[in-house]
């Protein structure tokens, strides 16, 4: 009799089959069972306040974000702004439509604020930032269903506070236009809508970043092995639809038939593009950048495929689908010589939600696989460390934030003040480049007389080989000048206080002569003791 109590018992009808999807309702611990999961009103509302501090607060951290977007954007609104050799029309890397999807809120705006264009800016900003809230709260709402609130929780704390989402939310780029796609898409997955997930894919890809598709590869894949015929006739709609609007909107633009998704896949694959041209990194590099914007959520979200053996059953398939991204982007763009922090913006959901699953997972580390409600000292520990680690990983986030916002935020409140002084003489209309010895190709204003944005100016390349033209030789001309004066053995023209007379200056922060620990985060009382500021300065002409 006692050997019969060792038998296995029978399965139940209620028991989860090995073969089916875990849910939050396999979940051992008895409180779950009352898990209701997270409603869709808390997850908006807190994406929405940290994404309306993000585009108040937001700085902006890439140059391709202002000369690739904010300006060809601002030549739509206002016929002037300047041009790079992408939007060239003998190149047409660029697409016009990601800009035209974005101008729906940047053309009202303009007629309602008239020429305060600040507040055109920042109108573009909440839209950018409404976009991800909307794509965060189902990618949030999803999990919660699927995998308990708690999971859910950590994930929309991460999402809202981490310095790479905050940041990367509301900067105007086809690469954060791509998380938005990821965020979506995922949460459709998990929602069980392949069909509407691979539509949401091809619109990240084609709408926003064509490289991404590697990004949305497993998700799409394994979209249409559940559903082919349904996932497949939504793909293949979609496609069609946005690239053939994508052509004609690039042929009204540049004056040519072209498509700017093929041109830009042709230059960098096909076409062997020189993007080392822009500068190159080690292997390294997304290691160090993801630990600086997500420090210890970056580290558990890379260790989310050594938990699977203890957490298979709850996160196998479908998670993996979904967070696998993290390892294929990394391990690709990682082999690519020419390295830029905004092109990880596509996975850094994805992060938040790894992380979020590892940081769950931690009393199943000491539990016994024989006793689900084992209620130890020790898993009782690991319980507590839950809030404990995602405590450090929000601290250390604010000061990743903290950091950057005020080491950096000069420029644009610098151009503020300058917009204000510029209300009556439009000089800013008429913005020139000094030689600072830089010898790379700078943009140039758009040429209405050459035809504007279907012109193909001889000055371009695609070698990035400085023109001679794309400096102002007579400095006497300018009227303003801004200027960044850093403590280095030499004066700037700035320094001759006979000339120039100071409008505005704020301190910002020297990244080469300042301790990369302390430059990256903010710790208290030691940022300003530490860190080297130079000044960025708004100067104007004096009369005599």
């Amino acid at each position: 009799m006692a050997l019969s109590a060792v038998r296995q018992r029978r399965s139940e009808p209620s028991d989860p089959s090995p073969s089916e999807p875990y849910t939050k309702l396999d979940k051992p611990e008895q409180a779950e069972e009352k898990d209701e999961g997270l409603g869709w009103v808390f997850p908006f509302v807190a994406l929405g306040l940290l994404r309306y501090m993000s585009a108040t607060s937001n700085i902006i951290h890439d140059c391709d974000e202002v000369f690739n977007y904010w300006e060809p954007l601002h030549f739509l609104l206002y016929k002037t702004g300047f041009q790079t050799w992408e939007y060239s029309s003998q190149f047409a890397l660029r697409s016009y439509l990601y800009l035209l999807f974005h101008e729906i809120v940047g053309r009202p705006a303009s007629w309602l604020f008239s020429e305060d264009k600040v507040r055109v800016f920042y109108a573009v900003r909440f839209f950018l930032g409404l976009l991800s809230v909307l794509t965060d709260t189902v990618l949030v709402v999803a999990l919660s269903r699927k995998y308990g609130k708690r999971l859910a929780t950590y994930a929309l704390a991460m999402l809202c506070l981490t310095s790479g989402c905050f940041f990367a939310s509301t900067s105007f780029l086809p690469s954060s236009f791509s998380m938005y796609a990821i965020s979506l898409a995922s949460g459709l997955f998990l929602l069980d809508k392949p069909a509407a997930s691979i539509s949401v894919a091809v619109i990240g890809v084609i709408l926003g970043w064509p490289f991404s598709i590697l990004a949305f590869l497993p998700v799409t894949l394994y979209s249409l092995s559940r559903k082919f015929k349904e996932a497949f006739i939504s793909a293949a709609v979609t496609s069609i639809i946005l690239l053939a609007l994508s052509i004609v909107t690039d042929f009204y633009y540049y004056g040519k038939w072209t498509s700017s998704v093929l041109n830009l896949l042709i230059y960098n694959v096909a076409g062997g593009g020189e993007s080392h041209l822009y500068g190159t990194e080690g292997p390294l590099y997304y290691l160090r950048n993801g630990f600086n914007n997500f420090n210890f959520c970056f580290v558990l979200a890379l260790l989310f495929l050594g938990i699977l053996p203890i957490a298979k059953k709850k996160y196998a398939p479908d998670l993996l689908i979904v967070i696998s991204p993290i390892y294929i982007w990394l391990g690709f763009m990682s082999l690519q010589p020419h390295k830029e922090e905004r092109f990880l913006y596509p996975i850094y959901p994805l992060i938040c939600v790894a992380a979020s699953a590892v940081i769950e997972s931690f009393p199943d580390f000491f539990r016994s696989k024989y006793n689900p409600y084992d209620r130890s000292i020790i898993v009782t520990v690991a319980k507590v460390m839950r809030p404990v680690v995602l405590s450090l990983i929000l601290y250390a986030s604010h000061a990743r934030t903290f950091s950057l916002i005020n080491g950096y935020s000069a420029p644009l409140e610098v151009y503020k003040i300058l917009e204000h002084h510029d209300a009556e003489n439009n000089y800013v209309g008429q913005v020139q480049w000094i030689d600072d010895g830089f010898r790379g190709l700078l943009p140039f204003p758009f040429n209405s007389t050459l035809g504007g944005t279907a012109a193909a100016p001889p000055y371009f390349n695609d070698k990035n080989m400085a023109s001679d033209k794309q400096y102002l030789h007579d400095v006497v001309a300018c009227t303003f000048l801004v200027e960044l004066q850093l403590k280095r053995p030499y004066l700037t023209r700035g320094s001759d206080l006979s000339t120039w007379e100071p409008i505005a200056a704020l301190p910002y922060l020297d990244r080469e002569l300042s301790p990369a620990l302390y430059r990256s985060f903010f710790i208290p009382y030691l940022w300003q003791e530490k860190n080297v500021f130079g000044m960025y300065k708004l100067l104007k002409r004096r009369t005599t």
